[in-house]
């Protein structure tokens, strides 16, 4: 149990500006991991793992992509509790995103807006933080395996990289982390790249996600494993749209898929401060989209195709609605802002329940 409850440290973190808090509290994990100080958030991991996609999951809760780009915080992220971590999204290059203020909360609807723009320090500094991490450094030597929690190196592709080049940067990034990762995330759908998620359409995603398998077959050669690849789609998607991107994940040999990413959409915030701020929203708002996406890639991919769920996870019965929904694993991101640490075991703990009680029935 965190020797300091969120509750207290919340609403001073509420009281800055959301990314002046945000990088705050990346300082003091940075610097209080591997060290006595990790025991003001530290939380006991739930014991409950699941094989998916050639790995053993601890557990069924992980964190998004977004909260650590940089990949500086891995040790600290590790101690709250979570079965997987994914770390990202890294450039090849460094760049520094969009201009300020990129972040904003909607406190009514437990909501963010980002426009943040895959910020982040590069590929070169991002690989020396994950080599540097104890976690990394505690891989079983004979097979590689980290032992908990597992860790996903979420990949993109720079701002000023011509949209006919992408691929480029993305086989980069894959030939990068590939000796470092668990797994691979495929980053397609951040709204807050110019274009980006024109990646998703027909042509674009088969030339991506063929190019990629060709590059992993090279790199399982040369590095004798093979890693799992993800790809990260978006919520914004129609039912035409979403059969299109099962059958391309099928046709080139992915592992699995993440939904979703941020929503355009801002129906269900009209009105509040800030709700017209360009940028994805995350949070409750995105819930009953991300959980239609799932539901419509289980409806396509059949019951053995693995489907990481993230959106709008705030308490934990939000996590075992997105298993409901047909996620075999969830993420969260936003509601950790919102909650704290205790969110992580909470959904661990019901999941674990739900799913033991559900077995002995069968």
């Amino acid at each position: 149990m965190p020797l300091l409850p969120y509750t207290l440290a919340r609403p001073l973190l509420f009281g800055l500006d959301p990314e002046t808090a945000h990088d705050l509290t990346l300082q003091a994990l940075r610097h209080s991991q591997r060290t006595p100080l990790q025991w003001a958030y530290c939380e006991r991991r739930i014991d409950d793992p699941v094989q998916l996609a050639g790995l053993r999951f601890p557990n069924r809760v992980g964190l998004a992509a977004g909260l650590d780009k940089n990949a500086a915080c891995i040790d600290a992220l590790a101690a709250m509790g979570f079965g997987f971590i994914e770390v990202g999204t890294v450039t090849p290059r460094p760049q520094p995103g969009n201009p300020r203020p990129r972040m904003f909360r909607l406190p009514q609807t437990q909501a963010l807006i980002n426009r943040m723009g895959f910020n982040n320090d590069g590929l070169e500094a991002f690989l020396a933080n994950v080599q540097r991490s104890a976690l990394m450094q505690s891989r079983d030597p004979g097979t590689g395996a980290i032992r908990a929690p597992l860790l996903g190196l979420n990949i993109g592709k720079n701002a000023d990289t011509p949209m006919d080049r992408a691929v480029e940067d993305y086989l980069t990034g894959l030939a990068g982390v590939y000796p470092y990762a668990d797994y691979i995330a495929i980053n397609i759908s951040s709204p807050n790249t110019r274009n980006l998620r024109d990646l998703q359409s027909d042509q674009a995603l088969d030339a991506l996600l063929g190019a990629l398998a060709d590059q992993r077959k090279r790199l399982s050669d040369d590095h004798g494993m093979r890693r799992p690849m993800f790809l990260k789609i978006a919520p914004d998607l129609e039912l035409d749209q979403i059969q299109a991107i099962a059958v391309a994940l099928r046709r080139h040999g992915m592992d699995g898929v993440i939904a979703t990413n941020t929503t355009l959409s801002r129906e269900a915030v009209q009105g509040q401060p800030h709700a017209q701020e360009a940028g994805g929203l995350s949070g409750a708002p995105v819930r009953q989209a991300s959980n239609r996406v799932i539901a419509s890639l289980r409806a396509e991919l059949g019951p053995d195709f693995p489907i990481i769920g993230v959106g709008g996870i705030l308490e934990a019965a939000d996590a075992l609605a997105k298993l409901q929904a047909g996620a075999d694993v969830v993420q969260i991101y936003t509601g950790l802002i919102y909650q704290g640490p205790r969110l992580i075991r909470r959904s661990a703990e019901l999941i674990k329940k739900r799913l033991q009680a559900t077995s002995r029935k069968d």
